[in-house]
Parts: structure tokens; C-alpha cells; sequence
């Protein structure tokens, strides 16, 4: 089985790192351990690794998908909250990542500043993953181009129409589209716009892979003629206190029957998941026909073992 080689005992903290052809390997090597893992196909390639799962934020879809991968893969995982940890009393960071690196394999953390992730992987001697950082998800953008490719079979020369927060997933999204090629506007209200380093960065790579990176105030804009819908929810971890603002300025920002209209017929609709039906999405179209919401959600575990198998 072909991986990734170049990434060898690399670090896996944003897609701004990850070249254009290893981000296609690392969709294939998806692929096929998604086709072997459905074919009942044992591959145990981590036989005697184990993963540290450090976690300051919640989790569903990251925990479960890392933790099952390294079994299925042969390995194991070590699930670690601030609480487990002395890092939640005050050890700091590269103290933490130089005792790991003695234990274990290889670290994946979802944290709230990226630059906690950044530290653990200057201070870490083994491969550091970002799981998720208020500043990017990687991980899940992988597992939204595996999706996308699955069902319209390309990514270059298609549109994906993000309408929401200029948040996290936005970010990756707009460097994952620019790195395959794939055009992407996002639509967000004006005070919520993505970070300028990342637009910067995915309309410089956008100009390489001839991808067109836009950001709009207008959702009827972002989604004419899309091929792919994607949206987030409007107040994410850590925003709590600013939900009733969120709420009020994201209210033309819903996608609804009446915004996805403006898209390709065919078009298809994604979300990073949780969802709150009623606010950034209605249930019609997340529970609809042309959602692959969980198809998506699904494809996080091939693409996390996918990461794994190339890192370690």
C-alpha cells in the first residue's frame, strides 16, 4: 500500500504545510483503507504504536475516529484531558511534549489556541497532530475533500460555497480548496470574516492552482451556481457568551430551501457536524437528499488513519 513517505516523522498542524501532491496521496491512502477496512481487511501497520490524545475541548467525531483508527491500525490510544495531566496544573507545554515524546508515538491534540500546537510540536521529538485549534482543522478538511471526491468524482474546476462563521473550518476549507484547485467563496457577516493570513494564504496558493478564493457579506453570491454547500455552527466552543449577538447577525446567513435554490441542482451539502437544526441549517436540507453529512462524518476515521499510517 502506497503512503505518504514525505511526511515521515513530520508534523500534521495545518494544511498551509502539506503539499498539493501529498495531499492527493493522502486522499488515495484514505481511499484504500477505506475499501479495505469495508472489505473486512485487516492492516495493522501501528502494531506496537501508541497515540497520546490530549484533549482541552470536547469531542465526538475526533476522539472516536483517532482512538478506533489506532486500533483498527493495530496500535493503541491514550485518551488525555486537562485534568489528566499536569499541564492542567500549571507544567508547561514543552515540558509536557519532552516527557510524551519518551512514552509514546506520535501526539494529537484539539486545544483552543494554535499556538499550544505550534509549541508542542517545536518541543515534541515525535510527530504533533492538530486535532482542532481555534485557528484550523485540518483534519476535518481532509475528510470534506474525501467526501466531496467520492460523490462529484474531482475537486479541481468545482465551487464550494461556505456561508456561516469565518471560523476554523472556513479557514482549512479555504486552503484545503486552493491547494486541489477547487474554487471557494466564503459568505459571512461583516465583523465575522476569516482571518486575513488565511485568505492571504489560500489566494497565493489559489494563484498556482488556478482556484478562485473569495470572501463575500452576500450568501446568495457564495452559493450561485456552487457544487458543494458547506456551513458550521454560528457560536462555537468558547463563544457561549456571545450566542444572542451570534444569533442576531447570522440570521440572513441560514442555509434554508430557499438560499440552497441558488445552487447547482446537484450540489451537495456538508457540515463539519454538531448541527443546530433551525439555526445555521434547516432540517430539510441537512436531512434532505443532497446532504452527506454523515458519509462525511464517516470518512473522518479513514482519513485520521490515513494521517497516522503516513506520519508514522
Amino acid at each position: 500500500m502506497n503512503t505518504v513517505v514525505s511526511l515521515k516523522g513530520k508534523d500534521f498542524l495545518t494544511l498551509m504545510d502539506i503539499s498539493s501532491e501529498d495531499i492527493h496521496d493522502l486522499l488515495a491512502l484514505a481511499a484504500q483503507l477505506k475499501e479495505k477496512r469495508l472489505a473486512g481487511q485487516s492492516y495493522t501497520p501501528l502494531t506496537g504504536k501508541t497515540l497520546a490524545m490530549i484533549f482541552e475541548k470536547p469531542s465526538t467525531r475526533t476522539r472516536v475516529s483517532f482512538e478506533v483508527g489506532m486500533i483498527q491500525l493495530g496500535g493503541s490510544a491514550l485518551y488525555l484531558n486537562s485534568n489528566d495531566l499536569q499541564l492542567g496544573r500549571g507544567e508547561t507545554i514543552a515540558d509536557t511534549a519532552r516527557v510524551l515524546s519518551q512514552y509514546v508515538d506520535a501526539i494529537m491534540i484539539r486545544t483552543f489556541a494554535h499556538s499550544k500546537v505550534e509549541e508542542l510540536a517545536q518541543y515534541a521529538a515525535i510527530p504533533v497532530i492538530n486535532g482542532l485549534t481555534d485557528d484550523d482543522h485540518p483534519c476535518q478538511a481532509l475528510a470534506d475533500l474525501l467526501t466531496i471526491y467520492e460523490v462529484k468524482k474531482e475537486l479541481k474546476g468545482l465551487k464550494l460555497a461556505y456561508v456561516g462563521d469565518g471560523n476554523n473550518v472556513a479557514h482549512a476549507l479555504m486552503i484545503a480548496a486552493a491547494k486541489v484547485g477547487m474554487d471557494c467563496t466564503i459568505a459571512c457577516p461583516p465583523g465575522y470574516e476569516p482571518k486575513e493570513t488565511y485568505v492571504n494564504a489560500a489566494v497565493q496558493i489559489g494563484k498556482q492552482s488556478g482556484a478562485d478564493i473569495a470572501v463575500t457579506h452576500d450568501p446568495i453570491e457564495a452559493v450561485a451556481d456552487a457544487d458543494v454547500i458547506y456551513t458550521d455552527v454560528w457560536t462555537s466552543m468558547g463563544q457561549e457568551q456571545e450566542s444572542e449577538q451570534r444569533l442576531a447577525a447570522f440570521q440572513e446567513f441560514q442555509v434554508n430551501g430557499k438560499l440552497v435554490k441558488h445552487a447547482k441542482p446537484d450540489y451537495m451539502f456538508l457540515h463539519c457536524l454538531p448541527a443546530h437544526r433551525g439555526e445555521e441549517v434547516t432540517a430539510d436540507v441537512i436531512d434532505g437528499p443532497n446532504s452527506y453529512v454523515f458519509q462525511q462524518a464517516g470518512n473522518r476515521l479513514h482519513v485520521q488513519k490515513a494521517i497516522l499510517v503516513s506520519l508514522l
